[in-house]
């Protein structure tokens, strides 16, 4: 492996001819085929036909036997290994230039056709198997798949893989048998996965839903990947601190056990960090201990090491430790969120080892990949773990680091980010394909085929919901109205949980509109009644503020929309085991897929208003009363000639520079008070640092800076720092700093900031802006 893989990856198809010519245009009729195997056939070959036989006749209700003799009667579908010679009496067809996991399958027509399905090795015939059920034309009672089918196909990247920890933290991985995961690796095998990875023994949490013990999921879990020839990794952190011996010794015994009681196990990963906290001095150690003991029991095994939260010294003496000592019983390096760059770590890494990417593609904000320019309302309601098809984003990402790494084994959490892993694994196995053409196979093998066209424009629709600002974006109705349509042509869908995970997030992208367009209309009329203040009082003005926003829960809008919500997840807890509420279905944190708990929260600033008027009543002047609440009333709409930003808006950011693209750094979402905090709505999202500009200001005119955000802003105006007049530095206490005349003779204005020197604060502390005015005097 090494940085030409950049230049020069393949796309590893192509076409070869059977050796009995393909009639073209035709389809073969596969209702009554027999699947052919050889006598006696491997492990692998018969995990395959079983996985073509239970999976076909899940699908269509036919029942194709496995044979190892042909019936001229019916058509064979043949399971072979390159330089086999033949199956069942026919001539196996030649597999060119035969690669790891690679496959090919053509059709042998005639009056005894043949389904060839050739497996460069045991891999091979197990992937060729499930890239022929997507190709199949199939429905109830039918099967067909084209006669001019002939595809030879290998992947780019060996490492083609997904974490699905059986731990209480995941959202919908606890609540699994033994047989959900089995389904489940099973259809990631469609699409090229290769290796699995479990969290065997990390947090302590119980689970309500645990069907089992760990520590027996964790074996059968190995059998599983066992039974198809599947990698098996564990992720592993050392969450206590190494110098230790006692606890040193018990986690030792602990991977011990874990090692033999597994029947396969390929590779042991342990985080540098996140979790965990022990310099390299005391972890490569351990790692070494944990080898030898991993290695007694499974040979080829290998231990692996993130680099996560070390700092530059700890990854020098990383590096000097690999150079110095070589370590046989390392894989390699893993890349995941806040480890260095991966660019950078190809190159300093020896070649001997490999880079696996380590990606998140189960969060939405606070994460290594959030949602660009995400709307607040959808922060503050789906929030961090909610159902997220990004095919188009997540097929970019993929392809924006794979080419200096030998693969990915990506983190998630749960099943809601279904669709991210089969664009993962696709493209890992053909980097250039088209997301439009995974999601066709997608759609064609987890829905049915005469749908797939409206599954795949409906995904699409998904994603497109979440850009630009939400209440213009008129696209989540017309994604609602997809689905809509979708499930009254397919009811058989109603029982599907992929679909019901697509109409959950429909119905709350278009829930969440409505309340916000809804709950907007309420906080205008309450500032236009507190613009009365003086002629009815402050308080009568507070009053009637109060009594319109009270609207938005005692006339709620849209309850159709929200009683089907209510109904999707409790569907998908059922069918799935997906947890989207704390309380009414034991999930295992707030943060943790529990859409269902903020489906309400308020999408103006009703609480934070009812909070600032309790403190208005006890002023003790009238007149400070009115001051504060037209403060309270223009916080927004400053006046003409002055412009406001709440910076990491969509929806409120105009003067920011670049919003939405690479050249604006990306907003931060903030997870306050369990998520349900109190504060202003525009506080709680922020940047660091952006580029604000302003156009067609008046050269006679005065004008301030106004910032809230937390922390310090060293400000700068037209390149050049300003000095403020108020500096608070609270989340939500204002900053001012009066803009030189001279700097607006032009008409535009700059607004920049230094970078403060903050490096050794955790990022929560970090300082950030949230809301900029230039007010005009």
């Amino acid at each position: 492996m090494n940085l030409q893989r950049l230049q020069i990856i393949s796309v590893l198809v192509a076409a070869v001819t059977c050796s009995v010519p393909a009639a073209s245009g035709r389809d073969m009729d596969l209702r009554e085929a027999r699947i052919l195997i050889p006598e006696p056939a491997s492990r692998v070959q018969t995990a395959a036909a079983r996985l073509l036989q239970e999976e076909v006749q899940r699908r269509t209700g036919l029942s194709w036997a496995i044979s190892s003799e042909h019936d001229s009667r019916r058509p064979g579908i043949a399971l072979a290994t390159a330089g086999t010679d033949e199956i069942a009496g026919r001539k196996v067809p030649l597999l060119s230039e035969p690669k790891p996991e690679g496959y090919r399958i053509c059709v042998e027509p005639g009056a005894e056709p043949v389904v060839w399905i050739v497996g460069a090795d045991a891999r091979g015939v197990l992937f060729g198997a499930g890239r022929l059920l997507r190709l199949l034309d199939w429905g109830p009672g039918r099967a067909h798949l084209e006669e001019a089918t002939d595809i030879t196909t290998a992947p780019a990247y060996p490492i083609r893989g997904h974490q699905l920890g059986y731990r209480a933290r995941a959202n919908s991985y606890d609540a699994w048998t033994a047989a959900t995961y089995e389904q489940y690796i099973r259809d990631l095998i469609l699409f090229g996965t290769n290796c699995i990875e479990n969290i065997p023994f990390e947090d302590d949490q119980p689970s309500p839903h645990m069907p089992i013990p760990r520590d027996r999921m964790n074996v059968l879990l190995s059998q599983i990947c066992a039974r198809y020839d599947l990698d098996y990794w564990v992720w592993t952190p050392v969450t206590f601190d190494l110098r230790d011996p006692a606890r040193r010794t018990a986690e030792l015994e602990q991977h011990t056990s874990l090692y033999q009681a597994c029947p396969r196990l390929n590779a042991v990963f342990v985080p540098g960090g996140d979790p965990g906290a022990n310099p390299p001095e005391v972890l490569l150690p351990f790692l070494k201990a944990i080898a030898t003991r991993l290695r007694a029991r499974h040979p080829a095994a290998r231990v692996w090491l993130s680099l996560q939260w070390f700092s530059p010294v700890q990854i020098d003496e990383v590096y000097a430790y690999l150079a110095e000592n070589q370590p046989d019983w390392l894989g390699g390096l893993v890349a995941g969120p806040s480890s260095p760059p991966i660019p950078e770590t190809r190159k300093r890494l020896s070649a001997r080892y490999r880079l696996r990417h380590y990606p998140d593609i189960t969060h939405t904000v606070r994460c290594q990949y959030p949602v660009p320019w995400w709307d607040p309302a959808f922060s503050l309601t789906l929030g961090r773990e909610c159902p997220n098809p990004r095919p188009v984003g997540q097929a970019q990402l993929h392809n924006s680091l794979a080419g200096y790494t030998d693969g990915f084994l990506t983190y998630s959490d749960g099943i809601h980010d279904d669709v991210n892993k089969i664009i993962w694994s696709a493209r890992g196995w053909q980097p250039d394909l088209d997301p439009i053409r995974i999601l066709r196979d997608y759609a064609r093998v987890f829905f049915q085929p005469d749908v797939a066209e409206s599954v795949v424009d409906g995904i699409l629709s998904l994603e497109e919901n979440w850009e630009g600002p939400l209440s213009r974006n008129g696209g989540v109705e017309e994604t609602l109205l997809r689905w809509q349509r979708l499930e009254a042509r397919a009811p058989r869908l109603h029982d599907n949980w992929r679909a019901q995970l697509c109409l959950l997030r429909a119905h709350y992208d278009a829930y969440v509109r409505r309340r916000l367009q809804y709950e907007t209309q309420f906080e205008d009329q309450a500032n236009a009644a507190l613009a009365h203040a003086r002629e009815s009082g402050a308080d009568q003005a507070m009053y009637e503020a109060q009594e319109v926003l009270r609207r938005a829960t005692t006339h709620p809008t849209a309850p159709e929309l929200r009683e089907r919500i209510v109904a999707l997840c409790e569907d998908l807890f059922r069918s799935i085991g997906l947890q989207t509420s704390v309380k009414t279905y034991q999930a295992s944190g707030a943060e943790r897929g529990a859409v269902l708990d903020y489906v309400d929260y308020p999408l103006n600033n009703r609480w934070w208003l009812e909070d600032e008027f309790e403190k208005v009543r006890a002023l003790p002047a009238e007149e400070a009363k009115l001051k504060r609440l037209e403060e309270i009333r223009t916080w927004e709409n400053p006046g003409s000639g002055s412009c406001y930003d709440n910076v990491g808006n969509v929806a409120k950011s105009p003067h920011v520079v670049g919003r939405g693209s690479s050249a604006s750094p990306e907003p931060t979402h903030w997870w306050w008070d369990e998520g349900f905090s109190r504060k202003r709505l525009s506080w709680q999202v922020s940047m660091d640092w952006p580029v604000v500009l302003y156009r067609d200001l008046d050269p006679q005119a005065e004008y301030v800076i106004r910032i809230t955000g937390y922390g310090e802003a060293l400000t700068r105006v037209n390149g050049n720092r300003v000095t403020p007049t108020l500096y608070g530095k609270g989340i939500g206490e204002i900053k001012e700093f009066p803009v030189p005349r001279e700097a607006v003779q032009t008409g535009e204005l700059t607004v920049t900031w230094d970078l403060p020197q903050e490096a050794h604060l955790n990022w929560r502390q970090q300082s950030r802006i949230s809301e900029i005015w230039l007010l005009k005097k």
